[in-house]
């Protein structure tokens, strides 16, 4: 068994996604495919590896955000023969995506065709549902599935355990370059508590390195959990303040994004800072923090 990634260069930034290769004498499994807008991009990297679609048996989903599982049904329908695995939260989402659909348009308006391409739909058939704690055995290797909320409530992370390798998604963050850490705070299933819970999780496993869809390995996995933790913690806290200090939603999210830009360009070079945001667009990470806090309160 042999492992790599393929960068998708989305909107034509490297370090932006990744799509990670798992390929075996029993074919290759890819983990988060990314979005359809990309789909040539990982059809030219299979090819580099001497691959193509119709090598591809297995899916692997971390969560059914368009970044990460846009192109999923469009491969089905290409190659009707490969399995998608996904939680039982998404599963539903993935075989019929008009809810899923309009919640993005709500993010993203008349630019979702431009970013993501088509978002096809799953034959239930062709879905295996995952609820976490399965150990399947794929290209040549035995992967463990966790239950991994805290982004998304539909999140899960996969372990390989011949390598050590644990697939985190967004779990684990965003790292484009260095030991900068961005915490991808979305709405509407932000969860600090639940996702505190995950990365005890994924550290439970004891992986040797992890795979981040927001850029690549990284190694050694410990030491990034614990900075993500710190992270997190600090995001979650910006946010809190910024809340009590008062003003409005617009205001808000303005400030918090200006702020997030300031600090990724005293930390990486302008390209890498572009790419971050990118991965984890400034704006949507306030609005998840916020909904997150408003719910809190609700309580």
């Amino acid at each position: 068994m042999t492992d790599s990634f393929i960068d998708l260069h989305f909107r034509g930034s490297p370090r932006v996604i990744a799509t990670a290769v798992l390929a075996g004498a029993d074919g290759v499994t890819l983990v988060d495919p990314g979005p359809t807008s990309c789909l040539p991009v990982l059809e030219a990297g299979l090819r580099e590896r001497g691959l193509s679609l119709r090598d591809v048996r297995n899916l692997l989903i971390t969560h059914i955000h368009l970044d990460h599982a846009g192109a999923t049904g469009t491969i089905v329908e290409r190659v009707p023969s490969v399995r998608v695995y996904v939680h039982e939260r998404g599963a539903p989402h993935m075989i019929d995506p008009a809810r899923l659909l309009a919640s993005a348009t709500r993010l993203y308006g008349d630019q979702m065709d431009t970013l993501w391409g088509a978002f096809q739909p799953v034959p239930e058939s062709q879905a295996t549902v995952l609820t976490g704690g399965e150990r399947l055995e794929l290209s040549g290797t035995t992967i463990q599935v966790a239950y991994t909320p805290g982004h998304a409530k539909h999140h899960v992370s996969y372990l390989d355990e011949h390598t050590g390798m644990a697939y985190v998604g967004d779990t684990g963050g965003v790292r484009v370059a260095g030991d900068y850490l961005i915490a991808p705070t979305p709405p509407p299933d932000i969860d600090i508590e639940a996702w505190r819970a995950s990365l005890d999780t994924i550290e439970a496993w004891q992986p040797v390195s992890l795979f981040l869809t927001h850029f690549g390995p990284v190694t050694p996995a410990r030491a990034h959990l614990g900075r993500f933790r710190t992270a997190l913690a600090t995001a979650a806290e910006t946010s809190r303040q910024m809340l009590e200090q008062g003003g409005t939603e617009a205001d808000l999210a303005h400030r918090f994004a200006e702020q997030m830009r300031q600090d990724v360009r005293r930390e990486l070079p302008e390209h890498d800072a572009r790419a971050a945001e990118l991965a984890a667009p400034f704006d949507q990470l306030w609005q998840g923090l916020a909904r997150y806090w408003s719910k809190k309160i609700e309580k």
